[in-house]
């Protein structure tokens, strides 16, 4: 039942008992047990042993759950590396020198890395009864692959470089598809949240298909961020954090990108640094809401 074990440990708040941390302990030293139970055990045992400030042990254990978890996926730093700096030359500020896309301005994106206060952020703004909370939505990530097996045909140009050659009508029909497709999770507030961190790399598109949605690049502390994604098991994806020099690597790379878009983008993305909401949240709080709120243009 190390599943049950690991759960226990991802409630952050449990603490493991003596009789507990031996059985745990019985299990690791077990041949038999397989590779996923191996994994959900190490993970257990890093909390368990961090709990009790054993961070030798408690390191130990991380390192090896990361290190089996690592073996299992076929992550490769170099694909990042390359679509990130495919975004960088491809959305030049040219690129988005015209009017285009959907004009709804519902969409608030909250985006970064895991771990960097993204979920603190999102319980913030969804508390205002003119925001929904909704989920970490995969329609932008969907609408990227659509133009990306597009760039596949024939002809075309593999994405993001195909996003100059898109219409203006196109663009717009892209910015309805994704406010059509999110209503099913909306409970009839003006705005909505769409918190998916991998949107990072897709804010041109963003930009193209829904000009007057907000974004949000919510950021913590380097080494903060890293490591608590180091200790993290996620049940799915960001294959990049099983490793300290994969997440540094990747934290890197999310960096280089999020400058870019900066430039290329002035004053369209408010940066939120978790460290600032915890010493200062009512201004932080009003920054937010300001930045939220609509312009004449919007209204």
């Amino acid at each position: 039942y190390c599943d049950a074990w690991y759960s226990l440990a991802n409630l952050k708040v449990y603490q493991f008992g003596d009789d507990e941390l031996s059985s745990m302990q019985a299990l690791d030293d077990n041949p038999h047990l397989g590779g996923q139970d191996r994994v959900y055990l190490q993970f257990a045992l890093g909390k368990a042993f961090e709990d009790r400030k054993d961070y030798e042990q408690s390191f130990h254990h991380y390192a090896k759950g990361n290190a089996i978890k690592k073996n299992q996926l076929q992550y490769k730093a170099e694909g990042t590396t390359q679509e990130c700096d495919d975004q960088i030359t491809a959305c030049t500020r040219q690129v988005f020198e015209r009017e285009t896309g959907h004009t709804a301005p519902d969409p608030i994106f909250i985006l970064g890395l895991p771990r960097a206060g993204s979920t603190l952020l999102e319980q913030i703004l969804s508390s205002h009864s003119m925001v929904d909370g909704t989920l970490e939505l995969p329609n932008v990530l969907s609408i990227s692959g659509k133009l990306r097996r597009l760039g596949q045909r024939e002809g075309h140009q593999k994405y993001p470089f195909n996003l100059k050659d898109l219409s203006a009508e196109q663009l717009a029909t892209l910015g309805e598809e994704y406010i059509r497709d999110t209503q099913v999770h909306r409970m009839g507030a003006p705005f909505f949240i769409d918190k998916m961190p991998n949107n990072f790399r897709h804010i041109g598109l963003i930009h193209l298909i829904m000009p007057y949605a907000k974004i949000f690049d919510s950021r913590i502390y380097p080494l903060d961020c890293c490591f608590s994604m180091f200790k993290q098991l996620f049940a799915q994806g960001q294959e990049f954090t099983y490793g300290l020099a994969e997440a540094g690597s990747y934290y890197n790379r999310y960096v280089k990108l999020m400058d870019h878009w900066d430039k290329v983008l002035p004053n369209k993305i408010l940066r939120v640094n978790n460290e600032d909401v915890i010493d200062d949240l009512e201004g932080q709080v009003k920054s937010c809401l300001l930045y939220t709120s609509p312009s004449p243009r919007d209204s």
